[in-house]
């Protein structure tokens, strides 16, 4: 077994290491406090092969694999979690068009946003529905050639900024999962409406919104699937999609461990660098050793669905397990700063802030520990 990197995979972690050190570091801290979106350096990234990396090259994309997209994910984590998930939330948006879409339907919606610089959000949660995924109320009606929406979604990543939604709704309020459908609307379609942007306590680079779906008509030709098949298409995109949140778990806590490293060897205390006194070396080992294991479930889990398996009870392993790491990692981290760890001129109170939400988006980990125990009593 080969846990090292390929030249190329070495390659592509050497381009987004340097695009988060001289690009989204230095900028993360104004975004954050504005909590304005960073189009343009969305648009760098996508100039680097950084964004919609999951695309492959039959439509103009770079075909990375998914162990190369955590790879990459977790660098640009490290510069901000913000504007990784921004970036990576196209993978996420055309996820299910790659497992549930026509040949038609590929080429078209995934050439278009490989050959000109576009942003896709995922439109699952609901208001009363985020857990619980087929208790959605958005409804689809089907009129003629094409179907009619209405309802709400909410939580949409790039809501405000996108150009293409993948949408879910259901044809039948009462017959949760087996009803779920699955579409892709364009920006701007009539009725389509972003609402205000959330105020977020942490990934506030990041564009967050309520998307109203007011008599929104959608052909049947932009219907991924059949009816009733969007439940499955949800969570076959889900289960590819969690381990690179694993990997943006790992990208904050490596961030916070390496600036506790640092502060650790120039903060003194008794006359001592407080990384000479045993209870800060706990802390740090702890962390370190935390980080690694986080690593290597989020990889595995990745290669696990390259090699095509079955990877739901791996996937949600690590990012329960990732995520937890980086709440936990950025916790200490802050304990190590002491005072100072609790400032705004200081990174790793924004490192804590930005952790929390990983332990709630794509699913809680309280469900991804449910997901762990179903899939354990079947075996």
């Amino acid at each position: 077994m080969d846990f090292s990197l390929s030249d190329e995979q070495q390659s592509l972690q050497e381009t987004a290491r340097r695009f988060a050190q001289t690009e989204i570091a230095p900028n993360a801290a104004h975004y954050d406090q504005a909590g304005e979106f960073p189009r343009e350096i969305i648009k760098q990234a996508w100039e680097l092969g950084l964004v919609s990396m999951c695309v492959p090259e039959v439509y103009g994309g770079v075909g990375l694999s998914m162990l190369d997209s955590c790879i990459a994910v977790e660098e640009l984590a490290w510069g901000c979690a913000g504007m990784a998930t921004s970036i990576m939330c196209n993978d996420l948006g055309l996820m299910p068009i790659l497992v549930g879409g026509s040949e038609e339907q590929k080429k078209r919606w995934l050439t278009e946003c490989t050959s000109e610089f576009k942003l896709v959000s995922f439109c699952l949660s609901e208001p009363n529905a985020g857990s619980d995924v087929a208790g959605m109320q958005l409804l689809a009606e089907r009129d003629g050639d094409h179907y009619v929406l209405n309802g709400t979604k909410c939580w949409i990543t790039n809501g405000g900024e996108a150009d293409l939604f993948t949408v879910f709704a259901t044809l039948d309020r009462a017959s949760r999962h087996k009803g779920v459908c699955a579409f892709v609307i364009p920006r701007g379609t009539p009725g389509l409406t972003p609402g205000k942007k959330e105020d977020k306590m942490g990934q506030r680079a990041s564009d967050t919104r309520v998307i109203h779906f007011d008599n929104v008509r959608v052909p049947v030709s932009d219907q991924l699937g059949q009816d009733g098949e969007g439940f499955k298409i949800a969570m076959q995109t889900l289960d590819r999609t969690r381990p690179p949140i694993g990997a943006l778990a790992t990208g904050i806590a490596r961030r916070a461990l390496d600036e506790s490293i640092v502060y650790s060897k120039e903060r003194k205390a008794f006359g001592f660098p407080i990384g000479g006194f045993q209870a800060v070396q706990f802390l740090l080992a702890d962390m370190a050793k935390d980080i690694e294991a986080g690593r290597l479930l989020t990889r595995q889990s990745a290669w696990m669905v390259d090699q095509g398996m079955r990877a739901s009870k791996f996937s949600s392993f690590a990012k329960c397990f990732a995520t937890d790491t980086a709440m936990r990692v950025t916790t200490d981290a802050v304990q190590i700063f002491g005072g100072n760890g609790y400032t705004k001129e200081y990174p790793v109170e924004k490192l804590m802030r930005d952790a929390k939400l990983m332990q709630i988006y794509e699913g809680t980990n309280q469900i991804q520990r449910l997901v762990i125990a179903r899939e354990l009593l079947k075996e």
